[in-house]
């Protein structure tokens, strides 16, 4: 598909409702410049007339063609036009496609925030469904998911102090790679990235320990502890300990609202690391099967069975975890409705604290992008809709909301937890309501100022060789977030 822009740059929205329509295809831009024998394409168009201006959107895709023009009137105004561009290239599609996405022509990873916003501007539920309904198309399911999210957010947001940060500390190793992901991750499989385990974590331990002292500094208050991956249980009992205790030693965490530990995958859980990640403060854990289905679980590369998923399950229980979150994935290769629905049923019985479901997403650095031929497309839609449904009916709300690109159907990512066991750290990262530290290769430091809406970032490495080999250079960075806290 060729894409071009005449009297606009309107690159990221354009294309981010062209894939909506036309997902994991290749895109040719041009600027100021139109197709020349392109079997399919699009050209957004804004160019000034005697009256005012013209925006018209005209796409060619298998032989169809279609066009939307308007005139408007006054001057040029990007937000506007960008709108009823995107607005009409989404009815084209649509019609061209047959495919009408849920969440309409809205692009953007956190539509609850959108929520939010006007909530916070008095706006009823009624009105907020009517402005969504207008501007985006958004469904009728997908504005009620949102709104349920919104509302069961409202007492984490409230409590929030200007001066507190939440820690996100970053494991990038795995057992082995699966097929579906896409995260800087190293599968320890090859000996290269197993080598890189024990220098990684005495760094990062490193890394803890100072910003702590600039957190003291600033007089910043830490308000959640996120030990993320990757899979953190991939590391052995005593690098867990090790970077647990230079936790406690850095930051007193008695105070802390919230400790999460993704235990992850079942097959690097035991009871040794279970003691020691309960012993040094974790409040949180969680423990991912994606799949209760066996013949899926080796599809896409996992080696552990759904048996093994419950046994680590009930062996937290058996040490006093009693906040326990268990992730599932809608749309697995080899999986089917009936397959999806037996592990929402098999888990909730389980009856964990929080259930997250994610929508599968395929992107580049996957290796399902380039055999998306083998992925399970047929009833996604039907297998988010029954887990949704199931959980709610079961006592569960959904309190955080997020979506991808490539996201199959253009679905959602949504966790579910009992009432009053929400991740707080997973409300204030997607509603980007609080300042998060990172530590550790591809972390992301988001600084955020809560009176004025300004939000800055801090990258980390990317990759474990990097964050150790370049670590002085690194932190140098780190004066950045003096500055921006600082004013």
């Amino acid at each position: 598909m060729v894409i071009s822009f005449i009297g606009n740059d309107f690159k990221y929205e354009i294309e981010a409702v062209t894939k909506l329509f036309l997902p994991l295809q290749s895109f040719e831009f041009l600027f100021e410049e139109m197709p020349v024998n392109a079997e399919n394409f699009c050209i957004i168009k804004r160019e000034k007339n005697t009256d005012g201006y013209i925006l018209s959107v005209n796409v060619l895709l298998n032989g169809e063609k279609r066009e939307i023009s308007q005139n408007e009137n006054g001057g040029f105004s990007d937000e506007k036009d960008e709108t009823i561009l995107c607005q009409n290239l989404f009815k084209i599609l649509q019609e061209l496609t047959g495919i009408t996405p849920p969440w309409g022509c809205l692009t953007g990873i956190r539509p609850v925030k959108k929520v939010n916003k006007l909530l916070d501007e008095g706006k009823t539920k009624k009105e907020i469904f009517g402005i969504l309904k207008e501007k985006y198309f958004v469904s009728d399911e997908k504005l009620e998911l949102a709104f349920k999210t919104a509302c069961a957010q409202s007492k984490a947001l409230k409590m929030l102090d200007k001066r507190s940060f939440s820690l996100y500390i970053s494991i990038p190793f795995c057992p082995s790679r699966c097929s579906y992901c896409s995260f800087v991750s190293h599968s320890i499989e090859k000996p290269e990235a197993k080598k890189l385990i024990v220098p990684y974590v005495d760094k990062l331990c490193r890394e803890i320990e100072e910003i702590s002292l600039i957190a003291k500094q600033l007089e910043l208050r830490l308000d959640t502890i996120y030990i993320g991956g990757g899979t953190p249980s991939v590391l052995s009992a005593e690098l867990i300990e090790k970077l647990m205790v230079s936790v406690k030693k850095s930051f007193d965490i008695s105070k802390i609202h919230e400790y999460n530990v993704e235990a992850g995958r079942p097959d690097t859980i035991t009871e040794k690391k279970l003691e020691i990640i309960r012993d040094l403060g974790a409040t949180r854990i969680s423990v991912n099967p994606q799949t209760m289905n066996d013949s899926v679980l080796a599809a896409i590369g996992r080696k552990h069975s759904a048996k093994d998923a419950e046994e680590a399950f009930y062996a937290a229980r058996k040490l006093g975890f009693d906040n326990i979150n268990m992730d599932t994935i809608a749309g697995l290769p080899t999986d089917t409705l009936k397959g999806f629905e037996h592990t929402i049923e098999t888990l909730c019985k389980l009856d964990p604290e929080s259930i997250t479901i994610h929508t599968l997403t395929v992107k580049r650095a996957s290796r399902l992008f380039s055999e998306h031929e083998e992925r399970t497309e047929n009833n996604i839609g039907d297998m988010v809709s029954f887990g949704q449904k199931k959980l709610l009916d079961t006592g569960y709300i959904p309190y955080y909301l997020y979506r991808q690109k490539n996201t199959v159907e253009n679905l959602e990512n949504v966790g579910f937890a009992k009432k009053g066991r929400e991740c707080l750290y997973n409300i204030y990262i997607m509603e980007e309501a609080q300042t998060i530290l990172a530590a550790g290769a591809a972390g992301s430091t988001k600084l955020v100022d809560t009176e004025t809406g300004k939000i800055e970032r801090i990258f980390n490495y990317k990759y474990p060789y990097e964050y150790i080999s370049r670590y002085e250079k690194m932190m140098e960075k780190k004066q950045a977030l003096r500055n921006f806290l600082t004013g």
